[in-house]
């Protein structure tokens, strides 16, 4: 396929995660990668990464006719640069790898991103800017909030709500049936046994409260 005939999107961040997606998207076929928008350290618009220019976010306005974004900030703060586009009038793509398997009968917002090897059954629902990353498995019948990060490797099983902002963390577990509040970070390897209220951290196995009054990661 020509690059011409593919829809063209700018990368919001410049963090080490923004090449892996820059790497899941063209494996999808589907779009192409112009530039990369910063919104934090305006001397990275000084040089291009992956040979594309960075481009500072108030400079940016040119694009949003012609391009769709996708963030990349792997960390639940990604909300306020995702907000910031979004009142510029960027329309959000939606970032599944060919590898992963998502069921027909599921739902997936704009904005989010699919990472390979990620399964995700019947009946879920994925909320908007959220990101799976490599390997994941989400239940069925699980509905998972905007701005949420779920770690490679991570395991959560159906019938399970995740709050939005919420993070959870490499190889962590998530029994069914389980209530995750929003801003909650799980530790990695954590397996998660009861409900979570908002705003706290929980680490450990079974996963116990390890801090409280935290806005997500």
């Amino acid at each position: 396929e020509q690059e011409s005939n593919k829809e063209k999107v700018v990368v919001l961040g410049t963090s080490l995660f923004a090449p892996e997606v820059v790497d899941l998207i063209k494996d999808t076929g589907r779009y192409e990668v112009t530039a990369f928008i910063e919104n934090w350290d305006q001397e990275k618009t000084k040089k291009p990464l992956l040979d594309r220019p960075v481009i500072w976010i108030n400079n940016s306005e040119s694009l949003v006719s012609t391009h769709k974004a996708i963030c990349t900030i792997g960390t639940t703060q990604r909300k306020g640069f995702i907000e910031h586009a979004k009142s510029m009038g960027f329309e959000f793509a939606k970032v599944i790898h060919p590898s992963a398997r998502i069921s027909e009968r599921s739902v997936v917002g704009k904005g989010s991103i699919i990472s390979a090897g990620v399964i995700v059954a019947a009946y879920t629902s994925i909320g908007e800017h959220v990101i799976i990353n490599r390997g994941s498995l989400i239940g069925h019948n699980t509905t998972i909030g905007d701005y949420v990060t779920i770690s490679p490797g991570a395991n959560i099983a159906g019938s399970t709500t995740i709050g939005q902002g919420s993070y959870v963390g490499i190889g962590a577990i998530v029994l069914d049936y389980k209530k995750i509040g929003t801003n909650v970070v799980i530790g990695a390897g954590a397996v998660v046994t009861r409900d979570i209220p908002d705003n706290v951290q929980v680490m450990g196995i079974p996963a116990k409260i390890t801090k409280e009054n935290i806005k997500g990661k």
